[in-house]
């Protein structure tokens, strides 16, 4: 990790605790697939917050709620797509899901 560029959120949070984990995900996670263009920024965001539901990781839906609405998918689009997974995934993981994202979008700071 160099000093001479700012820190990414995950080396904030657990870098000193597990830099490898940190470099895996900023170099190869973030670094790499998510930089691939055989599909769009909006694409993966939204696939990765199916596949975060679908699993019951609402612990990292708020980062990437946020990201999906960065990489061009409406708060409308995600709603939506949360209430779609309802019936494949099942009822309480949507509700999870929506409670985070219910505070996601309405914080507006």
């Amino acid at each position: 990790m160099s000093n001479s560029k700012e820190l990414t959120g995950t080396q904030k949070m657990i870098g000193d605790f597990a830099p490898k984990l940190v470099a895996l995900t900023d170099d190869v996670l973030f670094g790499d697939v998510w930089e691939r263009k055989e599909l769009s920024p909006r694409d993966r965001s939204l696939i990765t917050v199916a596949s975060l539901l679908t699993g019951g990781n609402t612990e990292q839906l708020k980062f990437h709620l946020n990201k999906a609405k960065e990489n061009g998918l409406t708060e409308n689009e995600l709603v939506e797509a949360i209430t779609h997974l309802a019936f494949y995934a099942g009822w309480p993981k949507s509700m999870s899901a929506i409670m985070v994202a219910k505070e996601v979008f309405s914080d507006k700071a």
